[in-house]
């Protein structure tokens, strides 16, 4: 549906040139709901604003729907646009209009009838849960309700794809969480495709079916949640990945963790529970199969699109033999990671 090839911008000033975007290619399909995530800096922001040429890439192709948008007129990019909506941090709602004619705004605009909106807007307001704030004015609203204005604006010209950039960064935890299960039932209802930029692995990790990293304008990884989540692959990726499922480095062991075993010494290592196996008693069955003991450091359980996914950092208590073999032990089960060696 969303197709970047070799996407590279770069602007241009009197105090030097500066690449945003560095040879970027990615692939979002049909109906599905693609994160984009990276820190501050990383080139998030110019990617979106990119897909709808808000920003002209400096090189590269940028296809939606089987058209490079880089080689149509300005009148086929104005039409092309009508199949993109986009929604933005700071909800962009005009304050001297109502809700009902915020989200009219985009047909207003193309002249349509006041039969064809209401036909239009009628629905929106009863799928984003505004019903009763149709005649209110954003000064009435909260910051959940100008985002859900702003998503039904975005809505109102039937666009194939929605773009989102940090739709949720401004909004406390609780209302991101309402936003984000509108977004997917808008995805799941709509059959509308999603690209969602952000720097929270928790949005990507609630909804999003497959995630790429930005870095310094290079994407660094993608892959599907699923996937990223339980085989990381970069070192950014993993950092992402411990801050959403909230691991933290165990400080009293750290410092004295070694890369290789020496005689006396106990492995820590950091255990991926994925779907079913988070009801499983693994933990048990190892000790009691290897004879060896486990002292939980951390623990935690998350929710990653439809499936379950724990993790568990344990230091493992046995003789050299015992260990070794309740290693083998999980590894043939689950995804397990060696991440030192204490004394």
């Amino acid at each position: 549906m969303i197709e970047l090839k070799q996407l590279t911008k770069t602007f241009v000033s009197d105090g030097g040139n500066v690449t945003a975007l560095n040879n970027v290619s990615l692939y979002v399909p049909r109906g599905k709901i693609y994160g984009v995530i990276g820190s501050s800096g990383a080139g998030k922001s110019t990617l979106i604003r990119c897909v709808n040429l808000l920003e002209t890439p400096s090189s590269g192709a940028v296809i939606v729907d089987g058209q490079d948008l880089m080689q149509l007129s300005k009148k086929a990019l104005r039409q092309a646009r009508h199949t993109m909506g986009m929604i933005f941090q700071h909800f962009n709602l005009l304050s001297s209009r109502t809700v009902f004619d915020n989200i009219a705004l985009p047909l207003k605009l193309t002249e349509q009838s006041k039969v064809a909106i209401e036909a239009t807007v009628a629905p929106l307001l009863t799928l984003t849960g505004l019903e009763d704030k149709r005649n209110h004015y954003p000064t009435q609203l909260s910051g959940g309700q100008k985002q859900r204005v702003a998503i039904a604006r975005a809505l109102a010209s039937k666009p194939q794809v929605l773009l989102c950039d940090e739709a949720t960064s401004a909004l406390d935890p609780q209302t991101t969480s309402s936003i984000l299960a509108l977004l997917k039932d808008i995805n799941r209802k709509l059959k509308i495709t999603i690209l969602m930029i952000t720097h929270e692995m928790d949005v990507v990790k609630s909804i999003c079916d497959q995630v790429a990293i930005l870095s310094q304008g290079k994407l660094v990884e993608e892959n599907t949640v699923e996937e990223f989540f339980v085989n990381p692959k970069t070192a950014l990726a993993r950092k992402f990945v411990r801050s959403a499922t909230h691991e933290k480095p165990v400080s009293e062991i750290e410092h004295h963790l070694k890369q290789k075993p020496i005689s006396g010494s106990r492995p820590v290592v950091r255990i991926t529970f994925v779907g079913d196996t988070t009801n499983d008693p693994l933990i048990t069955q190892t000790a009691r199969a290897c004879n060896v003991d486990f002292v939980v450091l951390q623990a935690d359980i998350e929710s990653v699109g439809n499936k379950r996914l724990g993790f568990l950092m344990v230091e493992i208590l046995g003789d050299e033999q015992a260990t070794k073999t309740a290693l083998e032990y999980l590894k043939a089960r689950l995804k397990v990671e060696v991440l030192g060696y204490v004394c």
